[in-house]
């Protein structure tokens, strides 16, 4: 476990190159005839990361930018809402799969996990009346588990524009290792195409000395 500051420049430095939880849905996400472009489009993010040895650039809209800002919030309310205390981590190495990792939320004693979301007042209300989790959430946190070996994930939705009552609302996810093991399967196929085409763009342009002295790891 990395001891390093979330969205720090360290922190991007570790996740470089690398399948991370935040990104595991666009890794699998498939339509009726495929793989959906978003696993293209990863995939070229992790080549042209490993190459130039600089994150992608990420776009963040201002709902992106007020989940970032809730979140030291959401995390004291959960704190005090389950009694707990939870110890922050910036980067969590896969223990098996080189250039695989996760950024949770939090650990929580020695078990668990928490992912907090802080979501625009509709979605939250949403969660209060019961919608499932959406898919790309269980997803990360099941490699979120997989990566450090914790046994469940508290899902939590915050929104502290709601009456106090209404703002938290927490849902336990157990881990999944079948779910786990397919996820690693899907990963180590995802990250030897990403070897492969680094290596079809060495052989092809010839210029492998000066890329291997720019790429990652």
């Amino acid at each position: 476990m990395a001891d390093v500051i979330q969205r720090s420049p360290e922190w991007h430095a570790l996740r470089l190159g690398k399948v991370t939880a935040s990104r595991i849905s666009d890794m699998v996400a498939k339509t009726k005839s495929g793989w959906g472009a978003s696993r293209a489009n990863y995939a070229a993010e992790l080549v042209a990361e490993r190459l130039t040895g600089r994150p992608a650039e990420a776009f963040r809209t201002a709902a992106m930018q007020w989940g970032t800002d809730t979140e030291p919030d959401a995390r004291i309310a959960y704190e005090w809402h389950r009694d707990v205390t939870v110890s922050e981590v910036a980067f969590v190495l896969h223990p098996r799969i080189p250039q695989a990792g996760a950024s949770p939320d939090g650990l929580v004693g020695d078990s668990g996990l928490v992912e907090i979301k802080c979501p625009n007042t509709a979605t939250h209300i949403e969660t209060l009346l019961g919608q499932a989790i959406p898919t790309k959430y269980v997803l990360q946190m099941q490699w979120q588990m997989a990566c450090t070996d914790r046994r469940w994930c508290d899902f939590v939705s915050f929104d502290p524009r709601m009456p106090d009552a209404l703002q938290i609302h927490v849902q336990r996810i157990f881990r999944d290792d079948e779910q786990i093991a397919e996820l690693e399967r899907e990963t180590r196929i995802f990250l030897d195409e990403v070897a492969a085409t680094l290596d079809r763009l060495r052989s092809t342009y010839g210029d492998a000395e000066a890329l291997d002295t720019l790429a990652v790891g």
